[in-house]
């Protein structure tokens, strides 16, 4: 069982959610990312989602792509951030996820790339740009590690028959989109979340974690009941843009994060 797996089933034990933090591997700099990540978890996080900076993200908006571009200024390479979650993994229990587009896997090597994460302590991907239809193009690896390293799906709120094939081949968790667009905070919801989760519901009894737009405590007051986890980035990422100094980002992320927590526990 991988470690995404046994969190969720941790959790469940303790009639919890999962708290899921997003922050852009590399911004400010690597050892910012590490110090953040220790933070999350201080703070609250269950699992913790690292996306790997690339030129062209086009799942993000506006606040994770500067982020990106900070952290590829900062001439960050795929190699830098193995290294750096190996660090990250003798300092935090939480499981790490990478975000990443599917070309820089391509590029790194499919063999390679699963072999490094499994070494360094990563337990999940998510690749936004190669859909469920498509993932067979990394199946002949992805299987090998499977009980190691989850590949999440995303599924959106769109035809009901797609939305079963999906959420019966997902592992780890199914990652659920809130609204369809790019992420970024949003003030309210347009998805009918009874009609949207009824059929994942129906569909498989995997975890499933709400994402996109999640950015304030109401947010997660509001949507809580309707998953096992909640998964929050631009919020966190636009606290480290915003913060001047290392130490600053990391409080503030720290005192963000550990109100999301309260809210999430929250009866």
């Amino acid at each position: 069982m991988s470690r995404i797996s046994e969190k969720f089933r941790e959790l469940k034990r303790m009639n919890k959610k999962a708290l899921i933090a997003f922050v852009t591997a590399g911004d400010p700099t690597i050892n910012g990312t590490i110090q953040i990540v220790e933070e999350l978890e201080r703070g609250g996080a269950d699992i913790i989602e690292l996306g790997i900076p690339y030129s062209d993200p086009i799942a993000e908006g506006p606040v994770i792509q500067e982020a990106n571009k900070r952290a590829l200024m900062n001439d960050i390479k795929i190699k830098d951030i193995m290294n750096m979650v190996r660090e990250i993994r003798n300092k935090v229990k939480v499981p790490l996820i990478y975000l990443l587009y599917y070309n820089c896997i391509l590029q790194y090597g499919i063999e390679k790339f699963f072999e490094e994460c499994m070494e360094c302590g990563i337990d999940g991907l998510i690749i936004p740009d190669l859909p469920f239809e498509e993932l067979s193009e990394i199946e002949d690896v992805s299987t090998k590690y499977e009980d190691i390293i989850d590949v999440i799906t995303l599924v959106s709120p769109t035809s009901g028959e797609r939305i079963k094939r999906i959420a019966k081949r997902a592992r780890g968790f199914l990652y659920c989109v809130s609204s369809l667009g790019v992420t970024g905070e949003r003030e309210k919801f347009s998805t009918d979340f009874n009609e949207f989760f009824s059929v994942i519901n129906d569909s498989t009894s995997i975890p499933k974690a709400i994402g996109f737009g999640i950015s304030t405590p109401e947010h997660v007051k509001m949507l809580k009941g309707y998953s096992d986890g909640l998964i929050i980035g631009s919020a966190i990422v636009r606290r480290i843009g915003e913060s001047t100094t290392i130490e600053e980002a990391v409080k503030n992320v720290g005192e963000f994060v550990a109100s999301l927590r309260k809210a999430l526990d929250e009866s």
